[in-house]
């Protein structure tokens, strides 16, 4: 059952570099490269034979590459082409490819798999529109100026080096706390991609309401069968839609009432997830609708921040070094929370039914227990949101001032 995502594990660290480029270089330029580089790649490996396996991890680590160009520089050219609500709308629209492109992710891998019989064409249909997308953004995507949406594109007279952005971005405190949320965020949503599947198969074996999934084939090959995949790639995909849409509408009511809205509102969200999240293990040994029902809900909550946590992002640090910013808050977001929950998560399961491993109740209630530590996860993540929104004005009003000096000569810029 351990398991460690090698994509994630890869692409988190290189996301620096390209935090380091997007600032200084042409984005979306760039941003084509990487995802041209990411669709060839990943083609490539659907076509490496078992004899080279070596090979097929190493085209599964350069993948990160391009997955790190669009994830540090895509938010960065959103947020210097449109500014308050818009820029909030926006995110929102850009962040929904998250749920979207993972649960379409199992629906349409799996389906590739057993259309042609073999595993490798799951591999073999993303790259297209990885290409189509590509040849889109060199095509039609405007390479705006950095500032432009807060109305100094053009005006910047001076640029701060690696070290001083780096040196600004620790002493964010709005920055960091958030950062470390959005990792909360990660390690369950990495979690739960790769475990819940099977822990509601397990479930159903249980129940013994689920024949198609036979007790061979369960305890083979350790994966979940397609109808739970199905199942719960359809409700990340309608989740993730919602979540989104309701986030950003919620931001911008409460906008109205407070300043602080956008890291109150990840807040409240966050902790009313881990609600229904624990509830998943209370009611899956009874009721699997019930559990999907919760799993719904935990999730749509989940993935109300996850536009805003940018949006926070683009309030706090000023135009010329976003893209380093999102790139070490993806950075932090894998290394700290996807690259190693699935792994822990497996390994705690294991070693909870290491002597019991005969016991279908015991495999089923191994797996539950482990994944409970997301849900304590998530309130952690909740209460960073909550300390965020205590700095949130502060580092506002902060980021303002340094956008005014870096608009004057070179002389006069201070950090």
């Amino acid at each position: 059952m351990r398991f460690e995502s090698s994509s994630s594990a890869a692409s988190w660290w290189q996301a620096p570099i390209f935090g380091y480029l997007g600032d200084r270089f042409n984005r979306k330029v760039i941003l084509s490269c990487g995802i041209f580089f990411w669709s060839i790649v990943t083609l490539s490996s659907s076509f490496i034979g078992k004899e080279y396996y070596w090979l097929f991890v190493l085209s599964r680590g350069l993948v990160g590459i391009g997955e790190s160009s669009y994830s540090s520089i895509s938010p960065t050219i959103i947020g210097d082409l449109f500014t308050n609500n818009s820029r909030t709308t926006m995110l929102s629209i850009f962040y929904l490819a998250i749920p979207l492109g993972s649960g379409l992710g199992y629906i349409l891998g799996s389906s590739a798999k057993v259309a042609a019989g073999d595993w490798h064409w799951a591999l073999r249909v993303s790259p297209v529109l990885g290409i189509t997308a590509g040849t889109l953004i060199l095509v039609f995507v405007p390479e705006p100026k950095r500032g432009s949406a807060d109305q100094v594109g053009g005006r910047i007279k001076s640029r701060t080096s690696w070290f001083c952005d780096m040196k600004a971005l620790a002493k964010n405190r709005s920055y960091v706390f958030s950062s470390l949320a959005s990792a909360a965020v990660s390690f369950a949503t990495g979690a739960f991609g790769m475990w819940i599947p099977l822990y509601l198969t397990r479930a159903q074996m249980v129940q013994k309401t689920a024949e198609a999934c036979t007790k061979e084939i369960c305890s083979s090959t350790g994966q979940a069968p397609l109808f739970p995949s199905l199942i719960f790639g359809g409700i990340t995909c309608v989740t993730g839609l919602l979540g989104v849409v309701i986030g950003a509408a919620t931001t911008r009511l409460c906008r109205q009432k407070t300043e602080r809205a956008d890291p109150l509102v990840c807040a409240v969200s966050m902790l009313g997830s881990a609600i229904f999240i624990c509830l998943i293990f209370v009611v899956a040994k009874k009721s699997i609708v019930g559990a999907y029902v919760c799993i719904f809900i935990g999730e749509t909550l989940l993935f109300l921040n996850w536009a805003i946590t940018a949006d926070i992002l683009m309030f706090v640090v000023i135009p010329t070094r976003r893209a380093t910013a999102v790139a070490f808050q993806s950075f932090t977001s894998h290394l700290l929370g996807d690259a190693g929950s699935p792994y822990l998560i497996g390994l705690i399961s294991d070693g909870l039914q290491e002597n019991y491993t005969t016991s279908t109740l015991w495999r089923f209630l191994s797996l539950g227990y482990a994944l409970m530590l997301c849900p304590f996860i998530i309130v952690l993540g909740g209460m960073f949101f909550l300390v965020t929104a205590l700095f949130f004005l502060d580092d506002r009003e902060k980021a303002e001032k340094q956008l005014n000096q870096l608009t004057r000569p070179p002389s006069s810029v201070k950090v």
